[in-house]
């Protein structure tokens, strides 16, 4: 076996013990106001990080290139209230242009 299977397995049975893990804490615990609120958050902010990381980084650079304009527009059309859909379609096609054409 070798250095590949090693890490996927043992990263597989770290992840399962994390998820068993949550089983065993108790009700209370869970239910109250500030695990509700960090839990209401928590997909926002590791959404945000992750949208951030994928448009203004590549590997160890920081730059900014098409993918930060179809994101500049793809928050134009949220904030005005455009279908997710479209926001994505909207966003793809500038990026797109602009790769095509620069």
């Amino acid at each position: 076996m070798n250095k590949f299977w090693i890490a996927t397995i043992g990263t597989s049975v770290i992840a399962y013990l994390i998820k068993f893990s949550g089983t065993l804490i108790p009700s209370r615990v869970l239910e109250s106001p500030g695990v509700r609120r960090i839990n209401g958050l928590l997909p926002i902010a590791m959404l945000s990080a992750l949208v951030a990381v994928q448009t203004f980084a590549d590997k160890k650079e920081l730059l900014i290139d098409h993918r930060a304009a179809g994101v500049f527009v793809a928050a134009i059309a949220l904030k005005l209230k455009a279908p997710f859909p479209v926001v994505v379609g909207i966003a793809a096609l500038v990026s797109a242009l602009l790769v095509r054409f620069a």
